[in-house]
């Protein structure tokens, strides 16, 4: 079983994308590409697409992968936003949110 890689997973995205050596690519670029990427194909069709080319033309798709490696590298991509945390969460020990949340709350008869 292998473990879930987010570089990987945008590599994945990029190589799949219509991204080019002549795009002037910026780290916010890359990720809007990598976004609307795994939105339109998902990532098991970003990896199918990618699989495809490796088959066939396995030079080229090993010359595109290492360039997107190395923009991925050198522009150090940022994730794509995650939603803000709650305020106040985990709440403190003892203020009874926890516990009624995880169903340890008891009621005093």
């Amino acid at each position: 079983m292998s473990r879930f890689n987010v570089n990987d997973a945008r590599c994945e995205a990029l190589f799949a994308s219509g991204l080019q050596r002549s795009d002037a690519a910026t780290p916010e670029m890359l990720a809007e590409v990598t976004s609307r990427t795994v939105r339109q194909l998902g990532v098991a069709g970003c990896v199918s697409r990618m699989a495809q080319e490796f088959g066939d033309h396995p030079e080229e798709a090993a010359s595109r992968m290492r360039w997107i490696r190395q923009l991925i590298n050198q522009l150090a991509v940022p994730a794509a936003p995650r939603p803000a945390r709650l305020r106040n969460w985990p709440p403190a020990p003892g203020s009874g949110l926890r516990a009624a949340r995880t169903g340890g709350a008891h009621r005093a008869a």
